[in-house]
């Protein structure tokens, strides 16, 4: 495992956690698009509940290598469909902001399955 591979798990981790906690929270800046999206409110907290598990997946990685991949990989799913959610909407200038969250999973599973 190279410290790159740490770094950027870590990173991604504390990424997508974040974001778990800002749909529990209700940050305007989250659930405002949400609702513009379409996506209906009774999603919103399992929305949130995936994002975390994934977190704390890629979190567990370290100890259970395969528990880290799956994570990884439900994470890149997930906010590849974010990505298709978004561009459904029309709301083609959000588009990066799922990818941005979309990269550090991406990088740890390939980081993961390199060494």
């Amino acid at each position: 495992m190279s410290v790159a591979h740490i770094v950027v798990t870590v990173l991604g981790a504390l990424m997508v956690g974040f974001s778990a906690y800002s749909v529990f929270a209700k940050a305007e800046y989250v659930v405002g698009p949400l609702a513009e999206y379409g996506v209906p409110r009774a999603w919103w907290t399992w929305l949130g509940v995936a994002k975390a598990a994934g977190a704390l997946g890629l979190l567990a990685g370290f100890a259970v290598p395969a528990v880290g991949y799956a994570a990884a990989v439900g994470i890149v799913l997930y906010f590849l469909g974010a990505v298709i959610t978004v561009a459904r909407a029309g709301a083609y200038a959000h588009i990066p902001f799922p990818l941005i969250y979309l990269a550090p999973a991406a990088a740890s599973l390939t980081l993961g399955l390199a060494a």
